[in-house]
């Protein structure tokens, strides 16, 4: 079961289309890749590729 990390102020912001878009200072926090390819992966996951 994956743990459930509460979402803080720098963690998140609002794309000028209204999607939150999560920092690299989440993903930190959260510990993991989740491979979806995300704008500010700190773990240099490359989703067209499918690597790291």
């Amino acid at each position: 079961m994956k743990k459930i990390i509460p979402v803080e102020e720098g963690d998140y912001y609002l794309t000028p289309e209204g999607y939150r878009c999560f920092t690299e200072q989440y993903h930190l926090k959260r510990g993991y890749c989740c491979e979806s390819g995300c704008r500010h992966c700190p773990y240099g996951y490359n989703k067209k590729t499918n690597s790291y």
